[in-house]
């Protein structure tokens, strides 16, 4: 089994506009579709997608939060959250020709004290029967920075792998706790090392940086490029083939759900990125958030070439 965590999830609504956008106007949607969101969320229905076992978790409240589960009851993802007194949030994706995704996030709730108390009080009977975590997104207010640090080194010491996805200060104390696999992105890198990254040679050094403070495996997705993944046996490269992208929202989640599926499968780094960019590939032919046709993965699996390149 695969445990996700989202700690600030959200009903995510996108609206599909069937004429450009006006600003200062009323614009008519021409539809929408709702799902339980936050990134975390998208990872799992990735794993649920990918045929493993997933149970996700984290923290809901209100209205929405009965919602959430409702609606990931409808993808058939099982679930076990801790119940907080706030409202769970709401994100809206905004998709039209002209602009494509324009994404609206609200920030989410005040989280108590003793609401995350209770949450690490019963994350190590959570995990219990998964053998990798995933660890995905933003905290809501009232949340520490070291929130992914501490959830890291309890994943560890129960003895199961662990893959982080998040950016800033999250990230950067994350990585003291060695998580088995983190994934940024060139913005993420950016953030992490207060520099600009022009190039592949420099996400392949701050890659191979970070893998050098204990990380087994670092990947960076590099959006129509693929991804880059620095681990002991080198450094490789995997680049789908073209595509014309629907929706590139949550194609990073779609990644994470991946890799952990192959984590939990024992595959080797090479397939196990090439596996990583499919899905992530797929998921961008979806015009929904988190979302891909298995079929379509595994074709694209056929078609992703990737190579060792130091």
């Amino acid at each position: 089994m695969i445990t996700t965590v989202t700690l600030n999830a959200s009903i995510d609504k996108a609206y599909y506009m069937e004429s450009s956008i006006e600003n200062g106007t009323v614009m008519r949607v021409k539809a929408v579709h709702n799902s339980a969101g936050g990134k975390g969320l998208n990872v799992a229905r990735a794993v649920h997608l990918c045929g493993e076992e997933v149970l996700a978790t984290g923290l809901v409240g209100g209205y929405n939060g009965k919602y959430l589960e409702a609606l990931l009851d409808k993808d058939g993802v099982s679930h076990d959250f801790v119940h907080i007194q706030g409202e769970t949030r709401s994100c809206i994706n905004i998709l039209d020709e002209a602009y494509g995704s324009t994404e609206y996030l609200e920030p989410g709730c005040l989280v108590t004290g003793w609401e995350i108390q209770q949450f690490l009080k019963q994350f190590p009977e959570i995990i219990k029967e998964s053998s990798v975590v995933t660890m995905s997104g933003s905290v809501p207010a009232g949340v520490g920075k070291e929130i992914y640090k501490e959830l890291t080194d309890m994943v560890k010491t129960a003895g199961k792998q662990v893959i982080l996805d998040t950016s800033g200060e999250l990230l950067k104390q994350g990585i003291e706790s060695c998580p088995t696999v983190v994934k940024p992105n060139q913005e993420e890198l950016e953030m992490l090392f207060h520099t600009k990254i022009r190039g592949r040679e420099d996400v392949i050094e701050r890659a191979k940086e970070i893998r050098e403070k204990g990380i087994p495996y670092v990947i960076v997705s590099l959006g129509g490029e693929g991804a880059l993944m620095a681990c002991r046996e080198g450094v490789f490269q995997a680049v789908p083939p073209g595509i014309e992208a629907v929706n590139t929202v949550g194609c990073g989640d779609s990644m994470v759900g991946a890799v952990a599926a192959a984590l939990h499968r024992g595959w080797e780094p090479e397939k196990m990125l090439r596996y990583a960019v499919a899905v992530a590939s797929a998921n961008a032919l979806s015009p929904n958030t988190g979302d891909f046709d298995p079929a379509v993965s595994e074709r694209l699996f056929g078609q992703v070439e990737c190579r060792r390149i130091c």
